[in-house]
């Protein structure tokens, strides 16, 4: 009887410590990996290796994306029709400047580095539906390419504010002509980044990781910003990129004025508060305020 007793004690004991066990295992499990461990993540949750030739393939493919656009229709187009934006924004605004130069800017591909780091964020930092898939699903090999929106892109910077809506219109008015629809987001984030981006998508012959071509639908980003706005970015950029990876803080920086954070934010708020105020002097000038 007392051998029954100590059985029974020790195998409750046995399954308690099991079920503790088992607790911190869901939980280590539901926690959010780092960056540091997001590979590790893909193997163990999506049996995805991340290897040297993934990273290749990724930059093979997106300076393919890149040398079709830049003989696209589309952007052939644009290139050419700058000096007649201008003219026409000069037109309607008393002969303010729209450009600082009439060079078309320079379409860039986004490196496997920021690429990788994106899938992290949209997977991991950024999915508010953690452990399960985001609301757009999960971004994987199969799907990414399609999935993030600026594997190539480019900026251009106006001297105004009211420049970028008029910039906007003139390359979505080209965008439709060529069949192509324009997605647009203004961005007002609370880092104080401020600009408008643009995505157009359209039909790209990618290479496979087997070499096979398929065609996928990729989109290109377009961001338009002020003079101003890109000094800022430009100055906290490195700040900025680095932050994107941490964890959301506790605390809010706003309520921190010792931080980094409140200085450098604040500033590009303070900016966009400048420009409008430009803005407003510029418009009274015409009224016969100069």
């Amino acid at each position: 009887m007392e051998i029954a007793k100590l059985f029974i004690a020790n195998h409750n004991k046995l399954y308690s410590e099991l079920a503790m066990i088992k607790n911190r295992v869901k939980i280590e499990k539901d926690q959010k990996p780092s960056i540091e461990m997001y590979t590790i993540w893909l193997k163990e949750n999506h049996d995805i290796q991340i290897t040297g030739s993934t990273g290749r393939h990724y930059e093979s493919v997106a300076r393919d994306v890149k040398e079709q656009l830049e003989c696209s229709i589309f952007w052939v187009n644009i290139a050419t029709k700058l000096k007649e934006f201008e003219e026409e924004y000069q037109l309607t605004t008393d002969g303010y400047e729209l450009f600082m130069d009439l060079d078309a800017p320079k379409i860039k591909t986004k490196p496997w580095s920021s690429f990788i780091e994106k899938t992290f964020r949209k997977n991991i930092l950024n999915n508010s539906n953690w452990p399960n898939a985001p609301n757009e699903g999960w971004v994987l090999p199969e799907n990414w390419l399609s999935n993030i929106n600026d594997i190539v892109r480019t900026k251009f910077v106006v001297k105004y504010l009211d420049g970028v809506e008029f910039l906007m219109n003139k390359l979505a008015l080209n965008g439709e002509s060529c069949g192509l629809v324009c997605e647009k987001s203004w961005e007002a984030r609370d880092e104080g980044y401020y600009a408008l981006h643009m995505n157009i998508r359209q039909n790209y012959l990618v290479k496979e990781m087997n070499w096979t071509e398929e065609t996928k639908i990729i989109s290109f980003e377009i961001q338009i910003t002020t003079q101003l706005q890109d000094v800022i970015r430009r100055l906290l950029h490195e700040d900025y990129e680095e932050k994107r990876t941490e964890r959301v803080a506790d605390e809010k920086w706003q309520w921190n004025y010792k931080s980094e954070e409140f200085s450098t934010n604040y500033l590009g708020h303070i900016l966009h508060y400048v420009e409008g105020m430009i803005m407003d002097v510029r418009e009274k000038g015409r009224g016969g305020f100069k």
